[in-house]
């Protein structure tokens, strides 16, 4: 479906903030519709077609957000979205994907994306899915929210970082978010589910899927005195995890 942006801007208002969006596209007709609706709820979006040149553009220029299709000729999109978090683990991505491709969406979560919008989509929920990563950036900006672990270690989920030992570990997007929500839900077992549903805004999480157990090994990685044993971050056998308190 090919994004109507007379309808976009009818349903939602326009955007406080004009924010600088990339759209890697290879269908033409999708990629300017597309840039058409960002355009009229008053964000300044681009369009580029294949995974090379968006790389050189994001190397050369600063964006805020980036709408990347998984099929792109040449480069794929997984493959520029890895090439992506190698150099930059706080820009928000949305990736587009059919909608049966559900093994595709788990790949693109695994490999760093924030959000996905099944095709076809309607320019209201491409919108709605877009406009929520803003706002997520903003109330983090806003708080400013640190977590103090054990040893010492802090924790600064607005800039997404670990601080400790005289060491700087970067924390992705996906991985501030995981821990924001261990650490509001410490009070009870987090199932995987509540994690793909919250987090993910996944639209089936009941699919079987492991891309939450890898996060959480990640985030361990990054967090946990022993990242073999962990403490801080509890598995609840059977059940789910459990941040310590």
């Amino acid at each position: 479906m090919i994004p109507n942006p007379d309808s976009t801007a009818r349903a939602a208002s326009t955007a406080k903030v004009s924010h600088r969006i990339l759209i890697v596209e290879d269908e033409e007709v999708l990629a300017f519709g597309v840039r058409d609706a960002l355009r009229h709820a008053g964000h300044e979006p681009q369009v580029c077609h294949n995974g090379k040149t968006a790389l050189e553009m994001l190397q050369r220029d600063s964006f805020d957000l980036v709408v990347l299709d998984l099929m792109l000729p040449g480069m794929s999109g997984l493959d520029l979205l890895r090439a992506l978090r190698q150099h930059n683990h706080k820009l928000r991505v949305v990736i587009l994907t059919a909608m049966s491709s559900e093994a595709d969406v788990v790949r693109g979560f695994e490999a760093g994306a924030d959000d996905y919008v099944p095709k076809p989509f309607s320019p209201r929920e491409l919108l709605a899915r877009v406009e929520a990563q803003f706002r997520r950036v903003e109330k983090e900006d806003s708080q400013s929210p640190q977590i103090q672990l054990p040893g010492g270690n802090l924790v600064d989920l607005a800039r997404l970082e670990v601080i400790g030992g005289g060491k700087v570990v970067p924390l992705t997007p996906r991985e501030g978010d995981i821990l924001d929500y261990l650490v509001r839900n410490r009070h009870r077992v987090v199932t995987r589910e509540d994690l793909l549903q919250d987090v993910w805004h996944y639209r089936n999480p009941n699919i079987e899927t492991r891309t939450v157990d890898i996060h959480i090994v990640g985030l361990r990685r990054k967090i946990e005195p022993d990242p073999a044993n962990p403490t801080l971050i509890q598995t609840v056998r059977g059940k789910g995890y459990r941040w310590f308190s």
